[in-house]
């Protein structure tokens, strides 16, 4: 198979797209947000990294799996951080909209498989929702990543991994190694200790375990961070970052050849049996 032109979806013509064998080619969405990371991050942090993931996996994918990187969703669901400047921020039921909206748009042009690929982590249980709301719509086979759920470097030790979630080591590792120019280290500071304290005596509740708290960031942070960026270094960003593409490639390959038994058709779900 000749590699295509370019993998980038924005930039092909409308008779590139539809010349393109839908029956096994991929649609990717990257999807992140623009908010708060504390003092030192800027905050298009999580839709940068879920774009460089997205777009390396992709890259690196063989020449027998077709995937186009569609434009990166780059305001997502961040109400948990409206009280900080520089938010953005849909609702649950704009950012719904729009998700759907791209996944007929998909569908329109003969795709089968949609993948969101995610590093915010105020979407998934949303994208998890939209997710089933498309395939029921359209028959789209849809597939919702979040990055930080790829698992990270075997061997990387993550100093503040008992309570980083926004702004701590791993994601200032990763933003040194992609935008180092807006990583302000001279301002890091750690902050969202509270996490620790507020569940030190408990045994099934967690911010974000089994039995999750529902939350926003002036909850547990007085800073913006939850985490320690401390020790943060572009090398382990690299490695962070590397890991999640190579994994998301190796995912993006199963996807590809991924079925299902053939019971749902767009609008309807055909009875077992």
């Amino acid at each position: 198979m000749t590699r295509p032109r370019t993998r980038r979806w924005d930039r092909m013509t409308g008779p590139e797209i539809g010349a393109v064998d839908t029956a096994g080619a991929l649609a990717v969405v990257p999807i992140g947000a623009v908010e708060q990371h504390g003092p030192h991050l800027p905050l298009v942090t999580d839709s940068l990294v879920a774009e460089a993931v997205a777009t390396r996996a992709v890259a690196a994918l063989p020449d027998d799996v077709e995937a186009y990187v569609l434009p990166t969703l780059t305001i997502g669901k961040s109400t948990e951080h409206l009280g900080w400047p520089g938010t953005l921020s849909f609702s649950t039921e704009t950012l719904l909209a729009v998700c759907r909206d791209v996944g007929r748009s998909v569908a329109a042009s003969g795709f089968r498989r949609l993948v969101f690929v995610n590093g915010h982590g105020g979407n998934p249980s949303l994208l998890d929702t939209v997710s089933r709301d498309i395939r029921v719509e359209t028959g789209l086979m849809v597939f919702p990543v979040s990055v930080f759920r790829l698992g990270l470097p075997e061997g990387l030790p993550v100093p503040d991994e008992a309570f980083s979630i926004h702004g701590g080591y791993v994601e200032t590792s990763a933003m040194l190694a992609l935008a180092p120019d807006d990583v302000h280290l001279d301002r890091a500071e750690a902050g969202g200790h509270a996490v620790l304290d507020l569940y030190a005596d408990t045994v099934h509740l967690s911010l974000e375990g089994a039995v999750p708290t529902a939350w926003v960031s002036a909850d547990v942070t007085d800073n913006g961070v939850v985490g320690d960026p401390a020790g943060a270094t572009a090398e382990a960003g690299a490695a962070i970052v590397d890991c999640w593409s190579t994994r998301l490639t190796e995912a993006l390959v199963e996807v590809a050849a991924f079925e299902f038994p053939g019971r749902v058709r767009a609008g309807r779900v055909r009875a077992l049996g």
